[in-house]
């Protein structure tokens, strides 16, 4: 496993939350994160059917386009009893025309869950890919995820996405209602992150 000698990287993303939350995982190792919207970078087309094919091509335009190593997430909610949806396609189930919109989309959900009349609990998990790629095309990938159930109606204002009706085993809470300390201790992304930590920095 390559291990990451750079001390600067692009995150494939135009999310300021999620270069912020990255940024300040990566302060203890001394790694700069610049955003691929701070360079200008589009964002590709995300084109396959699983969290680690897009999370590859994210990470690849950007190391190849500012020659840098760099960095991506894919990630989503798959429903056991909805065969996996909306997986890969947690974003695009909250897409409108004024933008993304969860409730809906969590919504919709619910309302496929109890149309199928699928028996409680009705088990989800959330999951994250994460891909590190170096501008000679090597990378890195790392699978993080968190098992639980989909909750109605929905519960808590804190976290986003399909939050509020996550809720992951052997909690009382929501990821909505959670405290983000504790949620992001355990959360998919943080499983994933852990995992690339020790194969790559560590």
């Amino acid at each position: 496993m390559r291990k990451l000698v750079e001390k600067k990287i692009v995150l494939a993303s135009h999310n300021a939350g999620k270069l912020r939350e990255i940024a300040e995982l990566l302060v203890p190792y001394g790694i700069e994160v610049v955003s691929a919207g701070d360079l200008g970078l589009e964002e590709p087309a995300e084109t396959e059917d699983t969290f680690a094919g897009n999370a590859r091509i994210k990470a690849h335009f950007a190391s190849e386009n500012s020659g840098l190593p760099a960095f991506s997430d894919d990630s989503g909610i798959t429903v056991d009893a909805l065969g996996g949806a909306p997986g890969v396609y947690t974003a695009d189930w909250a897409e409108t025309d004024n933008g993304r919109d969860f409730p809906m989309a969590m919504t919709k959900v619910w309302k496929l869950l109890e149309a199928k009349n699928a028996p409680a609990p009705r088990t989800a998990a959330f999951n994250c890919t994460l891909c590190l790629a170096w501008p000679d095309g090597h990378d890195e990938v790392f699978d993080g995820r968190v098992n639980g159930q989909v909750v109605w109606p929905m519960r808590g204002k804190l976290g986003f996405g399909f939050d509020p009706v996550f809720l992951p085993d052997g909690e009382t809470e929501t990821f909505g209602e959670m405290n983000p300390a504790k949620k992001h201790g355990m959360s998919h992304r943080a499983d994933a992150f852990r995992k690339l930590i020790d194969g790559c920095l560590a």
